[in-house]
């Protein structure tokens, strides 16, 4: 289930929820049957989707530009995160009086993802003990992609990297890239992800390449390897 477009009316949570970032899909979703419409509280439209459209959308892209596919995902990810960013932080502005450089980090952030999660797009785990430094570390489960996907060998959540780009660009108001250094569909229990500069990011996309894992890259980053 993925968000679209933003509704013409606006749907007010329930009073009881407008100060919570954890709920449901059961007190999060208006279903219009009448219409055929689902949006959220949120005001944005949203769509149900089945495995087998993930994976034909996977398969199609690699058929119509082979490795590229990746890199248009994370493009089309991208995307999504700058727009989900910006409406973001107009209705948590509404809802909690406050914005991003106000309130607690971790809380706007957790705020941010639950809608993700009550989506079906999978609950995360933050790492900000290395924001000071530039960069930023999360592990995803359930991935909708790669858990859909299976062990193919390789990395898949390229969706997820350009969302968490994009997210973080504006949020940060600073241009950052990302990139999975673990999957689901390498044999891994969970996804994790780097966030950073490009010029970090490629450095460890070529240690990734090189064979290197994600802990190797983690202790990497951890002694300042790559400077900024």
């Amino acid at each position: 289930m993925t968000s679209t477009t933003q509704s013409p009316q606006q749907i007010a949570p329930p009073l009881s929820l407008t100060k919570a970032c954890h709920y449901s899909r059961y007190n999060f979703f208006n279903f219009d049957l009448n219409q055929g419409t689902i949006f959220d509280w949120n005001s944005q439209q949203n769509l149900l989707t089945s495995e087998d459209f993930i994976v034909g959308l996977q398969k199609g892209l690699e058929h119509e530009v082979g490795e590229a596919s990746g890199w248009l995902m994370y493009l089309i990810g991208t995307e999504w995160g700058i727009e989900d960013a910006k409406i973001f932080k107009i209705w948590f502005e509404k809802y909690y009086n406050s914005n991003l450089k106000e309130s607690n980090l971790r809380f706007a952030l957790e705020t941010w993802w639950w809608p993700l999660t009550a989506q079906g797009w999978g609950k995360w785990a933050i790492d900000l003990d290395s924001i000071k430094d530039g960069f930023l570390f999360i592990d995803l489960y359930d991935s909708a992609v790669a858990k859909t996907l299976g062990n193919v060998g390789k990395p898949v959540c390229f969706l997820y990297a350009g969302l968490l780009a994009g997210f973080f660009s504006v949020a940060f108001e600073r241009g950052l890239s990302s990139t999975e250094i673990q999957c689901y569909s390498m044999g891994n229990t969970f996804c994790r992800f780097l966030i950073a500069s490009e010029k970090r990011i490629k450095a460890a996309e070529f240690w990734l390449s090189s064979g290197a894992t994600a802990k190797d890259i983690e202790k990497r980053f951890i002694r300042k390897e790559i400077p900024e």
